[in-house]
């Protein structure tokens, strides 16, 4: 997995990559009660805003890691949107997106780092 300074993860399946926000991000979050997922076929460009997070203590946008299409987003936050507070790095994933170019997620952190950034 990789990961971002804006909190999120990234992990790689084939030419997808699954996105979604850290545990460290949901704990300054707070209790997550709604996301506004993208469309489907939605063409991103890396650091568009794509979703949009309210919780119990702010609103919060998440940018686009890499350039792609949305090939899938995580329906079950719709009905249940604390999965992304319960297992954010699992069941709490929010969008796929098929890469333009893979290599764009070089550029961000490995776990280690990320831990370092953060403490």
């Amino acid at each position: 997995m990789k990961f971002t300074k804006e909190h999120e993860w990234l992990r790689t399946e084939g030419d997808t990559i699954v996105v979604g926000i850290t545990a460290h991000a949901t704990t300054q979050l707070g209790d997550i009660v709604f996301v506004e997922l993208p469309d489907v076929g939605t063409i991103v460009s890396k650091d568009d805003e794509i979703v949009v997070i309210e919780s119990v203590k702010a609103a919060s946008d998440i940018l686009t890691p890499i350039d792609g299409e949305v090939v899938a987003v995580n329906d079950a936050l719709a009905d249940n949107p604390a999965l992304a507070n319960e297992d954010p790095t699992g069941e709490g994933w929010f969008f796929k997106i098929k890469a333009s170019d893979l290599s764009q997620i070089d550029a961000y952190m490995d776990e280690a780092a990320y831990n370092d950034f953060i403490s």
